[in-house]
């Protein structure tokens, strides 16, 4: 027990590599830094919790995540995807709740890590993984809509195309043209100074430029507001008049999101660079503590964040010091920088999440995905939609659902059975001798077909059942294999089965598929072997009528 968990507690072997990597991971600590500032302000006014919260997540979370959680170079904080969560939840449950279910979800995606679940998301298809984030994607560009058109706190339903929609026709004119104007800046700031300046991110110079015109012409454009300039301390939310049971599937939610996001967002940062081993046990607790933390502090959930973790493996970060230079960086702002930092406009900010959104839209892998097969075409296709038209969690259990269904489907269209013709040359009687070759896989989506198929043939004495081509079974296969068997015998049909798989013939024995047949001698490994004793019972069976004797019964 100690064993694990201190598996997946922090250790001086995080930062072995230090010596040698500290001036890279301060470097691309200062530069995440910079990136994740705009984005944790965005994701706070855009998820409904005020751009302080975003910030102080991405400060305490950042830090704790990047301590306990298990990538050496995963950056957390607030994300797009727990955005989409959020914002229908702070519409029905109001701000205050956004803590509570935090600490909630932090806890249970604690114990998930602690139950050494980390590798459950292997167990989510690729289609679904790739739907669901076009769907946050399309979401997180929505969303964008009322501030984009100078509307920030208008919000009409919880679904964001619907809220976007009704946001547009409540539009002032005036500051519409105003909002509009600077989205369009912003975007095309962040498209063209990548070429020129890759130095600095394309957001902060965007959201500079904007934030100067706003003030050097007196523009009605909303700014963000007053920021706190220290962190409080920690406490505990208050829970007077709080119905948690209301809370609970929300908690979930989040806690579901924020265990797959993190997983896929260190996986993918494994994969980028050779940056030490991964452990998604240890990065749900990491994520879990994280959420906890930044509740406590008036935050809102974390998750890994795989946009500014690619920052972070590209900028040179090597070990947990890169994420920990990055939190203290927003930490810098909040003490040094909240005054000027207040006066940026939200369209500024709703300009950088919607190049964000689009950037975000995997191009490359959904033309592969729409290329492929169209099961995994409309899963991908399916999953997209719901998540933009019902919610991010439904979508995900529907494309793992329809996944299983089209697997099955696969599968029962590979469990086939076939009447074939005896090898070698004919012999008399060969006519009441059934030959069956059962491929594929046989369980119970197929065991009744292949049922009817072998023992609806009256004209037949001796039936060969050949399994060598069975690569799936399971318990319901196996049993009616022991059904099929024993109605031979009960029909008067002598029953031979040939060629068991080493790997299925524990399962075979324990169903009792041999025990139904009439003899041990009915087992061959041998084809030619198994016809040779078959046309040996219709010879026997051929004298014995000839001498007028009842039908024997053969071994």
């Amino acid at each position: 027990m100690w064993a694990t968990l201190k598996s997946l507690l922090p250790s001086r072997a995080d930062y072995s590599a230090l010596p040698r990597t500290w001036k890279s991971d301060l470097l691309a600590g200062l530069t995440v830094g910079i990136v994740a500032l705009p984005l944790a302000l965005a994701f706070g006014v855009s998820s409904g919790v005020g751009a302080e919260a975003g910030l102080i997540t991405a400060v305490v979370a950042g830090f704790i995540a990047a301590v306990f959680g298990g990538s050496n170079v995963q950056v957390s904080g607030p994300t797009g995807a727990m955005v989409v969560v959020l914002a229908p939840i702070v519409a029905t449950h109001g701000v205050a709740s956004v803590v509570i279910v935090g600490l909630m979800a932090g806890v249970i995606v604690l114990l998930l890590g602690l139950f050494r679940l980390g590798r459950s998301v292997s167990f989510i298809p690729w289609p679904v993984i790739e739907g669901f984030t076009l769907g946050i994607a399309v979401i997180i560009f929505v969303q964008q809509i009322p501030a984009s058109v100078g509307s920030p706190e208008f919000v009409e339903s919880t679904n964001a195309v619907l809220s976007g929609i009704s946001a547009i026709v409540a539009a002032n004119v005036d500051l519409a043209l105003w909002s509009l104007g600077a989205v369009l800046i912003v975007a095309l700031i962040m498209v063209v100074t990548p070429k020129f300046i890759p130095v600095v991110p394309g957001s902060i110079i965007g959201i500079i430029v904007i934030t100067l015109v706003a003030e050097l012409t007196g523009s009605p454009l909303v700014r963000i507001g007053e920021l706190p300039s220290s962190l409080g301390l920690p406490s505990l939310p208050d829970f007077a008049g709080v119905n948690l049971g209301e809370l609970v599937v929300p908690a979930f939610a989040v806690a579901a999101l924020a265990a797959i996001e993190s997983l896929l967002s260190a996986r993918v940062a494994a994969s980028m660079a050779n940056t030490g081993v991964f452990n998604p046990d240890r990065e749900l607790l990491g994520q879990g503590l994280a959420s906890v933390g930044s509740a406590l502090f008036g935050g809102m959930p974390a998750t890994g964040a795989i946009a500014r973790t690619a920052v972070n493996v590209r900028s040179g970060g090597k070990t947990r010091v890169a994420s920990i230079v990055h939190a203290a960086v927003l930490l810098g702002v909040v003490y040094l920088a909240t005054g000027p930092v207040s006066r940026i406009p939200l369209a500024a900010l709703a300009g950088v999440l919607m190049v964000t959104a689009v950037r975000m839209v995997p191009s490359k892998a959904a033309w592969k995905i729409l290329r492929s097969t169209k099961h995994d075409a409309t899963i991908f296709i399916a999953t997209a939609v719901i998540t933009v038209a019902l919610d991010l969690i439904e979508a995900v259990v529907v494309g793992i659902v329809v996944t299983v269904l089209f697997s099955i489907r696969a599968l029962i269209m590979r469990g086939k059975v076939h009447q074939v013709e005896l090898p070698g040359p004919a012999a008399s009687g060969d006519e009441r001798i059934a030959l069956f070759r059962i491929e594929g896989a046989l369980y119970f989506g197929v065991a009744d077909k292949i049922h009817e198929e072998v023992t609806t043939h009256p004209d037949v004495t001796v039936v060969i059942i050949q399994l060598s081509g069975v690569q799936f079974l399971d318990a319901t296969g196996a049993q009616i294999l022991a059904e099929i068997v024993m109605q031979l015998e009960r029909d008067g049909k002598t029953a031979i089965i040939k060629g068991i798989p080493e790997q299925h013939r524990e399962l075979i024995t324990r169903a009792g598929v041999l025990g139904e047949l009439r003899h041990p001698n009915h087992l061959f490994d041998n084809l030619e072997l198994a016809v040779a004793h078959a046309r040996s019972h219709i010879t026997r069976e051929d004298a014995a009528t000839a001498e007028g004797l009842p039908r024997p019964f053969f071994s």
